[in-house]
């Protein structure tokens, strides 16, 4: 009997595991559509959605990093919101603010795009350290304090940040607190020539992107990052990872 048990546990879990691969294939191929190319980068950077992280992405200006968060956006059905980071944005105009109504005499708070499910931080070192900081409690906690108030963030809260090279002007590095909040950071680098040549026939990039159909729920993405949240490490690899620390220690 026990036998048996393990074998219809066994089968189910190998029947969940193939179900989540098409599904990932799936998002993978409708979110290709307009980020040619880059099959590799679309999986990282879903990896890094399922695992509850956060992804950084550093590359020359028009590399389509906001053409990939997008796409992650309409593919996965998920709430979208696109910050534009300048030398002069202040975090009340990423968290949000209260206003005075007048026709109730009470302070009413206007959300900022932070509450979004996913949140592109667009070229996020060109703006003051000060302003980056307004993102460290969103991206840890789920969760933003203004005027002495908490509150929660959508659930999944997914930040796709790009910033330029820190070889060009006006940019402001990363703070190691802030750099520590990202579990991915990657690039994208330019298309290979088969996928070139497709984007040079193109008609315009918004066709691109119209061309993406949904393929995932919420739900559906929320049951995958809790899904990814039961996967046990191996004692080897959790061995490895610990030596790799202690080497990365000693070369300081």
């Amino acid at each position: 009997m026990f036998s048996i048990n393990l074998d219809k546990a066994t089968g189910r879990a190998a029947a969940a595991d193939t179900e989540f691969s098409r599904q990932v294939d799936l998002a993978v191929a409708e979110v290709s559509k307009a980020l040619l190319g880059k099959n590799h980068q679309i999986r990282l950077a879903l990896c890094c959605l399922f695992s509850g992280g956060h992804l950084l992405i550093e590359d020359l200006p028009g590399m389509d990093k906001t053409t990939m968060s997008y796409a992650l956006a309409k593919a996965l059905g998920l709430g979208y919101n696109r910050i534009q980071f300048t030398s002069d944005l202040l975090p009340a105009d990423i968290l949000g603010i209260s206003v005075f109504d007048q026709t109730t005499s009470q302070f009413t708070f206007h959300p900022g795009p932070i509450f979004s499910q996913l949140v592109l931080a667009d070229e996020i070192n060109r703006t003051t350290p000060k302003t980056q900081s307004a993102l460290l409690e969103a991206m840890e906690e789920r969760q933003v304090t203004v005027e002495g108030q908490t509150r929660a963030l959508p659930e999944p809260f997914f930040v796709i940040a790009t910033q330029n090279p820190s070889t060009l002007a006006g940019t402001y590095p990363l703070p190691e607190s802030q750099l520590d909040r990202f579990l991915m950071r990657l690039q994208l680098g330019y298309p290979d020539q088969k996928a070139e040549r497709a984007l040079l026939e193109m008609h315009t990039e918004r066709h691109k992107l119209e061309q993406i159909n949904q393929c995932l729920s919420v739900a559906e993405v929320n049951a995958f990052r809790r899904q990814s949240a039961e996967v046990i490490a191996s004692e080897a690899l959790l061995d490895y990872v610990q030596r790799l620390i202690a080497f990365t220690r000693g070369k300081e």
